[in-house]
């Protein structure tokens, strides 16, 4: 078997993920937040930048180099604008909270950790908190900034899992159809005879590894076919996102269990640019960006053919992620408007079936499912998130009346990592702000 080697390993600890997150959790590295803040590393300072201490294509996905490129992914990859409109940006009332930094919570090994701990803890590079709408909460770290989009990675899924269960529910979509029915170039591969709505809870039955510690895995010529890694010289693979999908084998039976997999984000990319004659990014401007009143234009990576990758791509400013948040939490409604149809929110807000989630073995996500591309809690306090590698999360708590927008640069990819810190952090906090209120 051919040998991964540590550039490969290092890669894939990333893209695993795009994918956001496997069960595996690797070892943390020895740097902490500070030593790798990449202002104390010394990353691309200079005019030019010193020989070690350049980011570019052949290093930005390795550790601590990974904590300025998450936020300079449009000077390393090529990207395609989703522009804020013209309008005025939405208000966002700050009402800062300043104990919240003190706030104290347990840990499941008995120990506990204040708020502040736990940013730094899990390589926090930006996180808003809101509480009924108003900013309590708002810090950056590191190379991220407050009008600098940051990498949001498989936050990406939810946005095109958001337009496709729009587009359902408009009649312009059919989620029983089969996926060859708006792509017929799929017909031959695993996905062809799957239903659109298999595609969108992830239970279709396809031949699709992403288990980076194996050289064969599929994760491999995907990675390289979308060009977010390397290509060696002798490459003989897919060149672009589509034409890997089309080689993508059945295995199993379809809508039976739910399976992580990127590749069904860019499987319905695919089906709903067909559907509408619009790109993911023009559908995302028009639908979404441009109704929020966002601060920043968002930016997605495309391939080398300019196929957007719909499966982890999107770059957006923390504050327009936290605006997103905040209008799925009041049912689709935000800046005097309804921009998501309240049935599309209540569709995602009960989930999938547990018992086909169940399987996957996510520990730190029991009794969790997930729906149109969104992670659905299904407890007392309703939470669901839009979730990303590396710790990148927009988590909707809504009898909280709360949203948190979070960005991060954790150097273990799996959200498996930062879980046991992240979720009783945002609990915590949750129920302060709901007592702070009576």
């Amino acid at each position: 078997m051919k040998r991964i080697t540590r550039w490969q390993r290092s890669c894939l600890t990333l893209l695993v993920g795009s994918l956001l997150a496997t069960p595996a959790v690797a070892t943390q590295p020895v740097l902490d937040a500070n030593a790798s803040d990449p202002r104390v590393m010394g990353w691309m300072q200079g005019f030019p930048p010193a020989a070690d201490k350049q980011v570019d294509f052949s290093n930005y996905l390795r550790f601590p180099r990974t904590r300025w490129a998450f936020s300079h992914v449009r000077e390393l990859l090529p990207t395609v604008a989703v522009g804020r409109g013209n309008g005025t940006a939405s208000t966002l009332v700050a009402a800062p909270r300043n104990e919240i930094d003190e706030l104290v919570f347990p840990l499941a090994d008995g120990s506990s950790m204040t708020w502040n701990e736990s940013l730094a803890a899990n390589y926090t590079d930006g996180i808003v908190v809101l509480h009924r709408g108003q900013v309590v909460y708002e810090r950056y770290f590191g190379a991220l900034q407050v009008e600098r989009p940051h990498m949001a990675f498989s936050i990406t899924k939810s946005f095109i899992g958001t337009l496709a269960a729009m587009l359902v529910e408009e009649g312009a979509l059919d989620d029983q159809a089969q996926v060859s029915h708006y792509v017929p170039e799929l017909k031959d591969s695993g996905f062809g005879n799957a239903t659109v709505r298999q595609v969108m809870d992830m239970t279709t039955a396809i031949r699709y590894s992403e288990t980076y510690s194996d050289p064969t895995a599929e994760i491999w010529e995907y990675s390289r076919a979308g060009n977010l890694i390397p290509r060696p010289a002798d490459y003989a693979g897919a060149t672009s996102l589509y034409d890997f999908l089309q080689k993508v084998e059945p295995e199993g039976q379809h809508g039976e269990v739910f399976a992580y997999k990127t590749v069904n984000s860019d499987v319905l990319a695919w089906i709903v640019q067909r559907a509408t004659g619009t790109s993911f990014a023009e559908l995302l401007q028009e639908r979404i960006w441009s109704k929020l009143g966002a601060e920043q234009d968002a930016y997605i990576v495309v391939d080398q053919v300019g196929t957007q990758f719909a499966g982890g791509g999107l770059n957006a400013s923390l504050r327009d992620m936290a605006r997103f948040g905040e209008t799925m939490r009041n049912n689709g409604r935000f800046n005097g408007q309804q921009i998501v149809p309240e049935a599309v929110v209540a569709d995602i807000r009960k989930g999938g079936d547990p018992a086909k989630f169940a399987p996957a073995g996510y520990a730190t996500l029991p009794n969790w499912s997930y729906r149109d591309m969104w992670w659905v809690s299904n407890n007392e306090h309703g939470v669901f998130a839009a979730r990303g590698i590396h710790g990148q999360t927009i988590y909707v708590d809504p009898k909280a009346e709360m949203v948190i927008a979070r960005f991060a640069s954790n150097p273990v990819a799996a959200n498996g990592a930062n879980d046991p810190i992240s979720l009783p952090a945002y609990a915590a906090l949750a129920a302060h702000l709901m007592k702070q209120r009576q």
